[in-house]
């Protein structure tokens, strides 16, 4: 069944592949992000574009509402925006450490936040959080990240214990093929990560993957957590 699906940080990596996923699936998409050259190349005849700043409630809620006006309900949420500059807590990087809280935490729940009360009066819905394996692990230099992917996990599982008709999914990937390390962070730490992807990351598409596998079962079953990483990460 074609279901509509909003993608937040859909501009490049995981959002965009997911984007394309699941319209190759058959489903209507509306993608958001910040990037509207890159989100214009992304539309096509099933997939949308709306600009989207997910650390602004008023700017997920018009998202919301911009889809809700085009296709008249929205069926699937994948909270994807995310951002990881990496570095020691001692550099004491604190606007960073602020912008991982706003866009990856505070912009998951702006994300459910402008969808729930919709979902509920449908009587049902599909919301995906996108975490990481640094939401089950803690590794030097990705504290505060992995902190706010803890969470992301943490309000998924609440989310789900107070929803049965609303189904919650939350996908941790591993190293995987993006631009997270491409902006902000100490140079040091953001290197070794470009590195380590460099010789294990998996294509986005991977994890595009795993979403529509959760976004495809009946609304019956609920995919809670996958977790998706390369075969030589330990």
């Amino acid at each position: 069944m074609s279901k509509v699906v909003l993608v937040t940080g859909a501009s490049s990596g995981i959002g965009a592949a997911t984007a394309r996923h699941l319209a190759d699936a058959g489903h209507r998409v509306v993608a958001g992000a910040r990037r509207r050259d890159r989100l214009d190349a992304l539309a096509g005849p099933r997939i949308d574009v709306h600009p989207l700043d997910v650390t602004s409630l008023e700017s997920v809620r018009a998202f919301v509402e911009a889809a809700v006006g085009r296709h008249g309900r929205v069926d699937v949420l994948v909270n994807n925006a995310g951002v990881m500059p990496l570095s020691p807590l001692a550099d004491l990087r604190v606007d960073e450490w602020n912008q991982m809280i706003d866009v990856n935490l505070r912009g998951t729940l702006h994300g459910i936040a402008a969808v729930l009360p919709l979902m509920r009066a449908q009587g049902g819905g599909h919301i995906v959080n996108v975490s990481s394996v640094s939401g089950h692990r803690v590794d030097p230099t990705a504290a505060v990240y992995s902190a706010t992917k803890f969470a992301v996990r943490a309000l998924s599982e609440g989310l789900r214990q107070e929803n049965t008709e609303i189904r919650v999914t939350v996908v941790s990937p591993g190293f995987t093929e993006s631009e997270l390390t491409d902006r902000g962070g100490a140079p040091e730490a953001q290197g070794a990560a470009r590195q380590a992807a460099k010789l294990l990351a998996i294509p986005a598409s991977a994890i595009a993957e795993a979403i529509g596998f959760a976004v495809a079962q009946p609304s019956t079953v609920d995919v809670n957590e996958l977790v998706v990483r390369p075969t030589a990460q330990t």
